[in-house]
């Protein structure tokens, strides 16, 4: 992708007199109808399970094709998320730390501790793919036992050695015990340090994992319309950051993909504002960045909803990122890099007069995690691949005045760029 300007910007369709300000449906976009309201068909729970054991297997695989071509025989995983996408489980991880997931060329064991135990062994038993260890000792020890520990000592010499990958990602105190764990193994075991090794195959999304973002982000799209419903001066950011989460929770949201960002006036010029005690005011514009989490994988959106008509320079700004945001995503498709449509965002906002306004990278994937790969930053020269799921969220700020930010997010495809997000880009003024 050049950054030529002469291309025209794309019109979205979008008709304002809509209540739910939604756009149609863009072609190869549809949302699943079941994602809509998060209800619990049994179609769409099959398009977004899938087939588990053949999910888990296929992504196991990937992971030992790496592992070979890195020269890593056993792969020891403790990133929950990395985790989460390898064995494919459903209902069995939360927020805390407590597992390892070590993958050699023919099994792969999750080690994990007895509040986990029971819903893992009955996720593991409908895949046959995982087996399931909760025994009381340190992940460390576990996969030492698991690698050695079976062996006799006579068989111990004549082990080749053996190259442990693991992940940069781990605490430092974590890596000490496992050199503790491998010191009578010391000549044979190599802990090899990893940097994204799992997080690159995670990058390139599944059909699966797309009909679970489409419902994430179908949630996000009617919570958008319920929230400019609710909007007025005199209520606080927090307020109607309090009322966003709980739509998106009622409207079946497993969670929050990230706290909602809701800044108003010059508090939005900064990007990632805290909602606090301010009071919304007319004349404002009212910076809207949330997601919810659906099915395991989260949305990300950002709106910007102007309270009474907006002044010359906020139509100004808001053209500004329109542009840029339709510029960059009538663009992407493979083999575009991330720096080339950060560098098209920057170019188009400096064309409108908001040259260097914007500070922050274009966008980054979005999967099991709200920031994933790849990114559409000007330090990725590599090129975009069907299955990259980004955002596209170009922004002008302003300190002391004012901030912006138009943000959908979507997924590469032969011959372009299909989008999820379905809320207008239309100025929303209330």
């Amino acid at each position: 992708m050049s950054c030529s300007h002469s291309s025209p910007v794309p019109s979205l369709p979008g008709d304002p007199k809509d209540p739910s300000i939604l756009h149609p449906v863009r072609p190869g976009s549809a949302v699943p109808h079941a994602s809509v309201d998060g209800s619990d068909h049994s179609e769409f729970l099959q398009s977004v399970r899938g087939d588990v054991s053949s999910i888990a297997a296929s992504r196991l695989g990937r992971l030992r094709v790496a592992c070979a071509d890195d020269g890593i025989d056993a792969f020891l995983v403790r990133d929950t998320s990395n985790i989460a996408w390898l064995t494919a489980f459903d209902g069995v991880f939360d927020e805390e730390d407590a597992h390892a997931l070590l993958v050699t060329s023919d099994g792969a064991a999750l080690h994990t501790d007895s509040r986990y135990a029971e819903a893992a062994r009955a996720a593991a038993a409908r895949e046959s793919v995982v087996v399931v260890d909760s025994s009381r000792c340190a992940h460390a020890a576990f996969a030492a036992t698991a690698l050695f520990g079976a062996c006799a000592p006579s068989a111990k010499e004549t082990l080749q050695r053996w190259a442990l990958g693991i992940e940069d990602s781990i605490a430092l105190a974590e890596y000490r015990r496992l050199e503790a764990a491998f010191a009578d193994d010391g000549a044979r075991c190599e802990l090899r340090e990893t940097s994204g090794f799992v997080r690159r195959l995670r990058a390139v999304k599944e059909p699966s994992e797309i009909a679970r973002l489409r419902a994430a982000q179908a949630i996000t799209d009617a919570a958008f319309s319920h929230i400019v419903a609710f909007m007025r001066p005199g209520l606080s950011e927090r307020e109607v950051q309090i009322e966003l989460e709980d739509f998106m929770r009622r409207r079946g949201a497993d969670g929050l993909a990230f706290p909602s960002i809701v800044a108003s006036g010059a508090n939005a010029a900064s990007p990632h504002a805290v909602p606090g005690d301010t009071k919304l005011e007319a004349g404002q514009c009212v910076v809207l960045d949330f997601g919810a989490r659906a099915h395991g994988y989260c949305s990300d959106m950002t709106r910007t909803v102007f309270l009474g008509e907006p002044s010359e320079r906020m139509r100004a700004a808001y053209e500004a990122i329109r542009a840029a945001n339709e510029r960059v995503e009538a663009q992407l498709r493979p083999g575009v890099t991330g720096k080339e449509a950060h560098e098209l965002a920057e170019a188009v906002l400096a064309e409108h007069g908001f040259g260097g306004a914007m500070g922050h990278s274009l966008g980054h994937g979005v999967g099991i995690d709200i920031h994933e790969e790849p990114n559409l930053s000007p330090r990725n020269d590599e090129p975009l691949a069907v299955g990259n799921v980004v955002t596209v969220e170009p922004g002008v700020y302003l300190p002391g005045e004012f901030g912006m930010r138009l943000e959908d997010f979507g997924v590469v495809v032969e011959g372009g760029f299909e989008v999820f997000t379905r809320s207008t880009h239309d100025m929303v003024v209330l």
